[in-house]
C-alpha cells in the first residue's frame, strides 16, 4: 500500500471527505452521484463549465454555484430557495437515497460550498473528493466529455436553519463574543492591508473574528490536512473550539472549507455566514476591525 492509500484508509467518510481511491472503488455504484462544483473568482480566468465539458469524472453533473442560488439577492451565490434547490436537483437526477460526491478543479475549494449547501438542505450523505480533479487525473483515473444520462429523482428537503447565519446574527455574535467567528480569507485581506477582489468593499474583518486562511488547512497537493492537524491550525489562530463557530470569507465559498474541517473534528455547532464580506464590507454602518484586532 502506498503512502496516499495509507492516509486514505483512516480518513474516508462519505458524510465529509472521501479519497480518490474510495471514489474509484465506488464509481459504478448505482446510487452514487458525482458533482463538479468548480467555481472561480473572475480574476482566475477559468471557465468552470467549459472545463467540465472538456473533461470530467465519469457520470459527473455540473453544479453551477451561481445558478443554484437566490437570484433575487444582489449578493453573489446566496442560498437558493428550497423549491429552487429541489427543482434543480431533480433536473440533475439527484434525490433521496443517493450518495453524493462533490469535486472541483483545484483540490478542496468550491466543492466544500456545495457540500455545505447539501447539508443545509438536510442531505447527510454528501462528501467532498479530497484533492479534487487534479489528484484524480494525476493518478491516471478516467475522465470523459459526455453528458450523463439523467433520470428525475425526488428529493426530500429538511432545511437546517442552524447551519446558516445572516448579518443580524453575526453582528450579535460579534458584540456578545459568544461565538468564534472564523474568517477564511488571506491575512492581508483580514487585516485590511490587501484590496478586496470585489469593488466597493471596505478592508478589514468582523470585530472579534479569528483568521484561519483556508490554505492553512490544506496540504501542498490540494488535499485536506488530518483532523488533528486542522485542530492544531484552529488553536494556533486563537480559536476556542468549545464555543459555537461561525465561518466567513469573501462570499461564502471558502468559508465552507473551514466548516468542512470543523465537521471532521466532530464539531457540530458550526454555521456559515452566507453574505460574508461581500455583505459586511459593503455596509458603512457595520463596524470593521483592521490589523490583528
Amino acid at each position: 500500500m502506498n503512502v496516499h492509500a495509507g492516509k486514505m484508509a483512516m480518513q474516508d467518510d462519505p458524510k465529509t471527505l472521501v479519497s480518490t481511491d474510495w471514489l474509484a472503488a465506488h464509481l459504478k455504484d448505482p446510487d452514487l452521484r458525482i458533482l463538479d462544483g468548480s467555481w472561480y473568482l473572475p480574476q482566475a480566468g477559468r471557465d468552470p463549465r467549459a472545463e467540465y465539458e472538456d473533461a470530467h469524472i465519469p457520470g459527473a453533473r455540473f453544479f453551477d454555484i451561481d445558478d443554484v442560488a437566490d437570484q433575487r439577492s444582489e449578493l453573489p451565490h446566496m442560498v437558493p430557495p428550497v423549491e429552487k434547490f429541489m427543482s434543480r436537483m431533480r433536473a440533475m437526477g439527484i434525490g433521496d437515497g443517493h450518495q453524493v460526491v462533490v469535486y472541483d478543479g483545484v483540490g478542496v475549494n468550491s466543492a466544500a460550498r456545495v457540500w455545505w449547501l447539501f447539508k443545509l438542505m438536510g442531505q447527510p450523505n454528501v462528501a467532498v473528493l479530497d484533492g479534487g480533479l487534479p489528484k484524480w487525473q494525476a493518478e491516471g483515473h478516467p475522465t470523459e466529455d459526455m453528458a450523463p444520462i439523467v433520470r428525475d429523482r425526488h428529493m426530500t428537503v429538511r432545511y437546517q436553519n442552524a447551519l446558516v447565519r445572516d448579518v443580524t446574527q453575526v453582528s450579535a455574535a460579534s458584540k456578545l463574543r459568544d461565538h468564534e467567528i472564523i474568517d477564511a480569507r488571506s491575512a492581508g485581506r483580514f487585516r485590511g492591508e490587501d484590496p478586496e477582489p470585489r469593488d466597493g468593499l471596505r478592508g478589514g474583518h468582523v470585530p472579534g473574528s479569528r483568521n484561519v486562511p483556508f490554505p492553512s488547512l490544506l496540504n501542498d497537493n490540494g488535499t485536506m490536512k488530518s483532523p488533528d492537524e486542522c485542530k492544531a491550525v484552529f488553536e494556533a489562530a486563537g480559536v476556542d473550539l468549545s464555543k459555537p463557530a461561525i465561518t466567513t470569507c469573501g462570499s461564502g465559498v471558502t468559508a465552507a472549507i473551514l466548516s468542512l474541517a470543523l465537521e471532521r473534528l466532530g464539531k457540530s455547532d458550526h454555521s456559515l455566514y452566507d453574505g460574508s464580506w461581500s455583505e459586511w464590507g459593503a455596509f458603512a454602518t457595520l463596524p470593521v476591525a483592521t490589523g490583528d484586532d
